[in-house]
C-alpha cells in the first residue's frame, strides 16, 4: 500500500519516504533567469502565476524577488501556490515586501479544496489542533528558537515551565513533532541532530505562543539558556577544543542575536528599574563571554553596537562586569571605531579594576592602554605599559594574555624599527601558544613574524613559509576575519618578486574582506602595494584612488 499521511503510522513493516520541500536556487549565486524554472519551487510559482496572469514571465528585473519569495516560503507547495495567486494584484517585488506577515497574505486559496487548504494559516492550524495538549505546548516553545536549536536548548526552555514534572517527555514530544512534519532535524557529524522549524511554521508558532500568554517567560528562558551556553563556551575558546566550540556557537549565532535584542529591548522598556538593570547585566554577560568568538568570526562591529548600547545604561551593574565590558568595548572599537574615546574608556576600565584590587584585571587594563598607545604611535607610553603588563601576567600565570601582550609589544617594536626585539617577542609568543594549542593565535603570530621579516628584509624564504602556514591555519578554521592580513602580505611578497598576476588577486581579496567587515586597517603598506600594482598594470585612475 502507498499511504500519504500527516504523520508516520508506526505500524509493522512501514517504510518512510519523506517528501521534502521543493528545490530552490542559492540566493547568493543565482543562475540566469531563463534557467530558474529548472528548480521545482520556481517552476510551480511560474505555473500558478501564469494560470492567473498568462503574460507573466520571469525577467532580469523580477527574478531575484521571485526566488526570494520562494525561499522565504521554505519551498512549501501550498504556500507558493497561494503567493502566486497574489500576482494578479501584487508584482513579485511588492509581494516580497509584504511577506513579513506571510500568514496574513497567503489567504486566496481555491474554493474547490477543503477549508484547511484554502489559507496557509488554516493548514498549519489544522495540524496544530490535532496535537495533544503537551505536544502543543512543546510546539509553541520550539518557535522561540531562531535558525534551529539543539535538544539541550529545548529541554532547558521547557524545564523553566515544568520544573516539578521534569522534561523526560521532551524526547518523545520532539520525535512526535518530527513524525508530524512540524519539525525537521539535520544531522551533524559527532553531534546530536539539530532541530529546525520552517520559518512559515515558526511564524504560526509565535502567534499561538503570544496568544497563550507564555511569550515573555519563553523569551526570558531562551535568553538565560544562551547566557549559560556563552559562559560555558568562554574558557574553551582559547584551547584545544576551540574549533568545536566555535562551530557550535556559529550554529547558534541567530539565537544569540535574538537573546541580546530581547534583553536590551526589555532593559529600555524598564529603564531605571531593578528589572531594567537585571536585563542590562544579562546582556553584558553574554557580550563579554563571547567577545573572543565574535572577534575571531568578524562579528565585532555588531557586538560593539550591543556593548555600547548596554554600557549606556550600566548604572547599578557590578563594577567587575562594567570593567570587563569596557575592556571589550575598547578592544572592538580599536578595530571598528577608532573615533570613539578609546583612552578614556580604557582608563575607566583600569580604574574600576584598581578599585576592586583585581590583579588580573589591572594587568589586562595596562595591556589595553599599551595597545591604544601603540595605535596612536605613542611608543614610549606603549612600551612602558606593555612591559609592565607582561611582567604582571607572567607572575599571575595568565599565559594566553601574556602571549597577546608579547605580540602587541612586538608590533610596537616593529613599527619603531627594533626588529631584533620584535622577533624575540614573537618567537616567545609562538612557544606559549603552541603549548596552549590555540590554533588561531598561532596563525596570527606566524603572520606577524612573516611581516616582520618582510619589512626587515631578512630570510624571505622563511617569511613566505610562515605566511603560507598562517593562511593554511585560517583556511582550516574557516576564519575569514583574520585571513585578509596574511593574504595581503603574500600579495606584497609576490609584488616584490615582480609576479603581478599572482599578486593582484591576493591583494584584491584581502582588501575586499576588510571592506566587507568594515575593518579600519592600519596596514598602509597593503594599500600602497595595491596602488603600485595597479599603476604597474596601467590602471592609473584606480591607482590614484587607492593612494
Amino acid at each position: 500500500m502507498l499511504v500519504t499521511s500527516r504523520a508516520v503510522l508506526h505500524v509493522q513493516g512501514e517504510h518512510e519516504f519523506p517528501v521534502p520541500p521543493l528545490t530552490l536556487p542559492d540566493l547568493t549565486q543565482l543562475p540566469e533567469p531563463e534557467t530558474l524554472s529548472n528548480f521545482t519551487a520556481i517552476a510551480l510559482f511560474l505555473q500558478r502565476a501564469q494560470a492567473i496572469k498568462p503574460t507573466f514571465q520571469i525577467t532580469a528585473t523580477n527574478a531575484n524577488a521571485i526566488v526570494e519569495v520562494c525561499v522565504r516560503l521554505d519551498g512549501l507547495p501550498l504556500a507558493i501556490e497561494l503567493a502566486a495567486a497574489r500576482i494578479k494584484l501584487l508584482p513579485p517585488q511588492a509581494l516580497l515586501a509584504r511577506l513579513g506577515h506571510r500568514l496574513e497574505i497567503l489567504t486566496s486559496g481555491r474554493q474547490d479544496v477543503p477549508e484547511r487548504q484554502q489559507t496557509l494559516r488554516n493548514t498549519i492550524a489544522w495540524s496544530y489542533q490535532l496535537l495533544d495538549e503537551q505536544e502543543q505546548r512543546l510546539f509553541r516553545r520550539l518557535s522561540i528558537f531562531v535558525g534551529g536549536c539543539s535538544l539541550q536548548g529545548v529541554e532547558s526552555v521547557v524545564a523553566t515551565f515544568d520544573k516539578s514534572n521534569g522534561v523526560g517527555w521532551v524526547l518523545d514530544g520532539v520525535a512526535s513533532l518530527i513524525d508530524k512534519s512540524l519539525l525537521q532535524q539535520t544531522e551533524q557529524e559527532g553531534e546530536e541532530a539539530r532541530l529546525m522549524m520552517l520559518e512559515t511554521i515558526r511564524e504560526y508558532g509565535l502567534e499561538v505562543l503570544a496568544a497563550s500568554g507564555e511569550m515573555e517567560a519563553s523569551l526570558q528562558a531562551h535568553a538565560r539558556y544562551y547566557l549559560a551556553l556563552a559562559e560555558e563556551a568562554e574558557p574553551q575558546l582559547s584551547g584545544a577544543e576551540q574549533a568545536r566550540w566555535v562551530a557550535k556557537l556559529e550554529r547558534e549565532q541567530e539565537n544569540i542575536r535574538a537573546a541580546l535584542s530581547f534583553l536590551l529591548e526589555r532593559s529600555r522598556t524598564h529603564a531605571g528599574s531593578q528589572e531594567g538593570q537585571a536585563q542590562v547585566e544579562l546582556a553584558l554577560r553574554i557580550c563579554v563571554a563571547l567577545s573572543r568568538f565574535w572577534h575571531d568570526r568578524g562579528y565585532g562591529r555588531e557586538v560593539l553596537r550591543f556593548l555600547m548600547q548596554a554600557l549606556a545604561d550600566r548604572a547599578g551593574v557590578g563594577a567587575a562586569l562594567q570593567a570587563r565590558a569596557l575592556f571589550e568595548a575598547v578592544y572592538f572599537a580599536d578595530i571598528y571605531a577608532r573615533n570613539l574615546p578609546l583612552e578614556s574608556l580604557a582608563e575607566e576600565s583600569l580604574a574600576l579594576y584598581q578599585e576592586l584590587g583585581d590583579p588580573v584585571g589591572i594587568a589586562h587594563g595596562l595591556y589595553q592602554l599599551g595597545s591604544v598607545a601603540r595605535i596612536r604611535s605613542q611608543f614610549v607610553l606603549a612600551n612602558a605599559r606593555l612591559e609592565e603588563a607582561a611582567a604582571r601576567l607572567q607572575e599571575l600565570g595568565d599565559r594566553w594574555r601574556q602571549g597577546q601582550c608579547y605580540t602587541e609589544w612586538a608590533r610596537a617594536a616593529t613599527e619603531q624599527g627594533k626588529f631584533e626585539q620584535a622577533r624575540a617577542l614573537l618567537e616567545e609568543s609562538l612557544v606559549l601558544y603552541q603549548e596552549l594549542g590555540d590554533q588561531q593565535r598561532l596563525g596570527w603570530v606566524r603572520y606577524l613574524l612573516a611581516r616582520l621579516l618582510f619589512v626587515w628584509q631578512q630570510d624571505q624564504t622563511l617569511a613566505q613559509q610562515l605566511v603560507e602556514q598562517s593562511i593554511a591555519h585560517f583556511r582550516v578554521q574557516d576564519n575569514i576575519f583574520y585571513i585578509p592580513a596574511p593574504l595581503g602580505l603574500l600579495g606584497l611578497m609576490r609584488l616584490e618578486l615582480g609576479d603581478l598576476e599572482a599578486a593582484h588577486p591576493l591583494l584584491e581579496e584581502s582588501r575586499a574582506i576588510d571592506k566587507k567587515f568594515g575593518i579600519e586597517t592600519e596596514d598602509v603598506h597593503l594599500a600602497i602595494g595595491l596602488a603600485r600594482l595597479l599603476a604597474l598594470k596601467g590602471d592609473v585612475a584606480s591607482a590614484r584612488r587607492q593612494y
